[in-house]
């Protein structure tokens, strides 16, 4: 019964999106569901980064429910009676409806794909013209499922920091995977063919940031961001004690190393040394990316954004050390993260497509008059 509670909750706040996209004035109502969908998961990943940083996510220590209920309303006495057992413990009354409000906005993002699906089969059935394949959407479906498992496994196994980390890179995909159906959705402001030697590097900025969002994951699913408590330096010096064994073994337990010790100071002194260093590669690459962008009409604005946001995100990087972890700039750098994926995805979509469309130009270019 409370399953059917869980979805219908689900069910009613999607009902929210759904109901602005049908009512909104568009020509293209698919395409403001897809945009809207990519937002409120970018929204999700962000208050699932609030949910973990504020150290709710065994808040309801099981899975999908609250204490097998659909609500901690309805398990307020478990609640109750396991933080006065433990006070400083995962479970209390405030932690138990942050990850239930995480999970409900979960599953309503998991209604709106399954809108996306059924309104691109029903076209194909019905034979509609689509820009794109309604597989797209069923292979997003698919990736949302495995999301929700291993959604279900972050509790189960205890914060085990590879589920986490993988659950926050799952969710990483999904949202560059909105963002690109998305973009193929809106019309591009200008084609143009000479950005498509840019595939390349742009592929590689996509690498160098995906590798980065794992390694901050694996920073934040450790505690280990105040390992290192000054800046430029760590602990004063340049190049720490560090036991890379240990901090990057990635099956074990939390706090644990993988022969079942104590995780030691050197070890989260290595996670975090690592993740700062390599940002700083990340940063130099993707801002001598983006200012070479910003030449072209079609990609001056996702690459300016992308300008802005590695500035804050070296901003909040900064201040959750010196200022020792404030949790709104904790959130605001992992959002950061995320508003760089999409845009970073957008950069890639356009200059593929502007490769495509040099492949089309071509032969009608080579065909005699």
């Amino acid at each position: 019964m409370f399953l059917l509670q869980l979805a219908a909750t689900g069910f009613c706040i999607a009902l929210l999106p759904l109901s602005y996209v049908w009512i909104k004035a568009s020509d293209d109502k698919y395409r403001k569901l897809v945009w809207v969908t990519t937002f409120l998961t970018l929204d999700l990943i962000m208050f699932g980064g609030f949910t973990r940083l504020t150290d709710s996510g065994l808040g309801c220590p099981d899975w999908p429910g609250c204490y097998g209920t659909a609500s901690p309303f309805l398990a307020h006495a478990q609640i109750t009676a396991a933080h006065a057992a433990m006070p400083s413990g995962p479970v209390s009354m405030m932690k138990a409806w942050i990850e239930m409000i995480h999970r409900y906005f979960a599953m309503a993002i998991g209604v709106l794909i399954i809108a996306q699906t059924a309104s691109a089969w029903v076209a194909r059935i019905k034979r509609k013209s689509l820009t794109v394949s309604p597989w797209w959407p069923t292979s997003l479906l698919l990736l949302i499922v495995v999301q929700g498992v291993f959604g279900a496994w972050t509790v189960t196994m205890k914060l085990q920091p590879v589920i986490v980390t993988t659950h926050l890179l799952l969710g990483m995909t999904l949202l560059g995977s909105l963002a690109w159906f998305a973009a193929r959705l809106t019309p591009i402001p200008a084609y143009e063919p000479q950005i498509a030697r840019y595939r390349a590097v742009a592929l590689g900025a996509l690498a160098l940031l995906v590798l980065q969002i794992a390694l901050g994951g694996w920073v934040s699913t450790n505690y280990a961001v105040l390992a290192c408590t000054d800046f430029p330096t760590c602990n004063g010096q340049w190049i720490p004690p560090m036991n890379f064994t240990q901090g990057f073994h990635l099956w074990r337990a939390l706090g644990m190393t993988g022969d079942g010790e104590a995780i030691t100071q050197d070890a989260l002194v290595a996670i975090h040394w690592t993740h700062r260093t390599f940002a700083l590669i990340v940063i130099a690459y993707l801002a001598a990316l983006a200012f070479k962008m910003r030449r072209f009409e079609s990609l001056r604005r996702p690459a300016t954004g992308v300008l802005i946001v590695l500035a804050l995100q070296f901003a909040t990087g900064l201040s959750n050390i010196v200022l020792q972890w404030p949790l709104p700039i904790a959130v605001a750098h992992n959002g950061g993260a995320a508003v760089l994926l999409l845009l970073v995805v957008v950069l890639n979509f356009r200059t593929a497509s502007s490769r495509l469309a040099r492949a089309a130009v071509s032969p009608r270019e080579a065909a005699p008059a």
